[in-house]
């Protein structure tokens, strides 16, 4: 059994984490982190696991005592690259939720985060956290930045119209619609349901810290320059994202076109599944899945894509797992082949 430890399990990904890991054949969760609760069990904070995980959360700094074979970093942003240096030479993997690693080096990560990076070297080492682009590096990698929820749909959405060079790469508009979990577990004002409850608004205009990890990932997938323009909406509910996606072509295109490009990249893709109606948050709730549907309108001349995921799933824990079967040779489905919750 590979040894897992989660660092910081006492939000809302650190309770996906041991939701989806209590139940896979391969691994062993022997170390769950609270420097607020050490001493507390873990389904005292999170009481929905009573008599199912009731482990006693412990500090992080008695993670090298218990030996893990990989460790997961459920922690906010700015945390995380502390315990990514001095972890740095430790043999266990590193699976990061948090942001500190997903863009291309400190001085972008300054510009958007507003903070100074402790640990540049770790951008050199980390591999982005999405199997469907970058399998390979994941496979090979001992630190992975397991990629923003936003930018897993958006990223996903555009990847196949940038490969085939079939839309304008400077002309790309997200629009993305989340619910109230990706503001984490920490009551805030805008997270209050007097000010969510039958209200809906955008937010992060035009500095959203997505914007950029999508554009660089775009980019560095595709091999060329992209800008995007990316605006997030918080919508009344507890889980989801719906994202869509308008670009615009420059050659000539058809329905059929597209559908066929998009079945070139993700026909073999499990966690992916091609609609032909457009894909709802309802329908992939709790799971690792993301639905994908593309459409052409010919009387504008526009490529519209909608993609929907489970923002605690796709969007961190599950892809995360994911990101450590794969890192640790395991069938990269186990404890993901899951069922959509509906209603």
């Amino acid at each position: 059994m590979i040894k897992i430890a989660i660092i910081g399990a006492t939000g809302y990904t650190g309770s996906e984490l041991v939701r989806l890991l209590t139940h896979h054949p391969g691994v062993e969760t022997v170390l769950i982190t609270s420097e607020t609760h050490q001493g507390k069990h873990f389904s005292d904070i999170h009481p929905q696991f009573k008599g199912i995980c009731d482990i006693e959360l412990q500090s992080a700094g008695k993670t090298e005592e218990y030996k893990p074979d990989l460790v997961f970093l459920a922690l906010p942003h700015g945390v995380s690259m502390e315990y990514v240096k001095k972890w740095h030479d430790q043999p266990f993997k590193i699976i990061d939720l948090s942001g500190d690693f997903r863009l291309s080096g400190p001085r972008v990560y300054s510009h958007w985060y507003h903070k100074d990076h402790s640990y540049p070297d770790g951008f050199k080492e980390a591999a982005f956290g999405l199997p469907e682009l970058f399998r390979e590096q994941i496979r090979n990698s001992r630190l992975i930045a397991n990629p923003g929820c936003f930018p897993t749909g958006a990223i996903l959405a555009c990847y196949p119209l940038l490969k085939e060079d079939l839309v304008d790469p400077h002309r790309m508009i997200f629009d993305s619609k989340t619910g109230v979990t990706g503001a984490g577990v920490k009551p805030k004002e805008v997270t209050h349901y007097p000010n969510v409850g039958d209200n809906f608004k955008p937010y992060g205009i035009k500095k959203h810290r997505h914007t950029i990890e999508i554009q660089e990932t775009l980019a560095l997938s595709s091999d060329r320059d992209v800008t995007v323009q990316f605006t997030p909406h918080l919508l009344p509910v507890d889980r989801g994202i719906l994202t869509s996606l308008y670009a615009f072509p420059v050659k000539k295109l058809s329905q059929k076109h597209l559908e066929d490009v998009y079945q070139k990249y993700y026909q073999h893709e499990f966690f992916i599944r091609l609609r032909q109606d457009a894909p709802q948050i309802k329908h992939v709730r709790g799971t690792n899945y993301t639905d994908i549907s593309v459409f052409y309108d010919k009387r504008t001349d526009t490529v519209m894509v909608f993609t929907a995921l489970d923002n605690l799933v796709k969007g961190a824990a599950g892809q995360a797992i994911q990101n450590m079967n794969i890192m640790m040779g395991l069938e990269e489905k186990a404890a993901l082949e899951l069922i959509p919750m509906m209603p």
